[in-house]
């Protein structure tokens, strides 16, 4: 895994087992949200500013991450960002996994404002950050530990995901002798056993090689069809967003250029887009967004 990875998901988990302080009354049962505050179902965001500041000998020099970032995000529904790089899609991300605070703005999940990481939310970055020294099962409990899930419920949790993935024959193996896609697949159970509402997927495939990238886009769509959940999806690649997502959201400099409705019948390929007219005029306003 890569040093940044590791960092996030340790710094995700210990924010579930260490919350800084004790819930509010009424709070959300995840230590990362508020009271519940008026607001539809889904993710809702709105006014959402980041502004970096540092500090030179002479000058406060600031930079423009997010420009009031607004977006509403249906629950259930799978939405891709897609930009280039430094336009803010990963910081929208971060923001909504409770990793940053924003500088202006805010996030509303389920009705709940969110206040730091918490069991509600649960993110797959590009690297999976797995513990070498632990089985596939073991790396899925050890998520379910730091969520404070009671451990009489964890291993049989942690199987049942790691079955929903597609791994049944490696409950048992290390990460070391699982390739880069079933790694990847490991990731993704650990974060859908913490059961949250939203998942939140970081350019999850764009490590991987082409031919294990294109099953692991057919695989999430099963899962998602099998799971349900709100998915935000983060990615450079168009054919990936169109091939994913009910909805498809494009930013440039910090800011949401317009959202483009994904009005095609599921199950999709790769293949079928290529010739489908739909997906192919869609494929030519994404790339004239961009």
């Amino acid at each position: 895994m890569t040093k940044r990875a590791g960092e996030l998901i340790k710094e995700e988990l210990e924010a579930l087992d260490h919350p800084e302080s004790a819930p509010d009354p009424g709070a959300g049962a995840s230590s990362g949200t508020g009271p519940r505050v008026s607001g539809g179902s889904g993710i809702q965001i709105s006014g959402l500013t980041k502004t970096y500041e540092r500090v030179t000998r002479k000058e406060i020099v600031r930079t423009h991450a997010l420009n009031g970032v607004d977006l509403h995000v249906r629950s259930k529904e799978f939405v891709s960002l897609i930009g280039p790089s430094g336009c803010g899609k990963t910081t929208v991300l971060k923001i909504i996994a409770g990793l940053l605070s924003p500088t202006k703005g805010e996030v509303v999940i389920e009705g709940r404002r969110v206040m730091g990481p918490g069991t509600d939310r649960a993110t797959v970055f590009q690297s999976p950050g797995l513990m070498p020294w632990k089985s596939v099962v073991d790396n899925v409990i050890l998520a379910l530990e730091f969520a404070e899930v009671p451990k009489s419920q964890r291993r049989a949790r942690a199987i049942k995901y790691v079955d929903v993935v597609g791994l049944r024959e490696f409950h048992d193996h290390f990460p070391g002798e699982l390739s880069g896609g079933m790694q990847q697949r490991v990731g993704i159970a650990r974060a859908l056993a913490i059961e949250p509402q939203v998942l939140l997927m970081d350019e999850p495939f764009g490590a991987l090689d082409a031919m294990t990238r294109a099953q692991m886009q057919s695989e999430l769509v099963r899962i998602w069809e099998h799971e349900r959940r709100t998915v935000l999806f983060v990615t450079h690649s168009i054919d990936e967003a169109i091939l994913l997502s009910d909805r498809t959201v494009v930013m440039t400099d910090g800011s949401i250029r317009e959202e483009v409705e994904v009005d095609l019948e599921r199950p999709r390929t790769l293949e079928g887009m290529l010739e489908d007219k739909k997906a192919i005029e869609l494929r030519r306003r994404l790339l004239e967004l961009l």
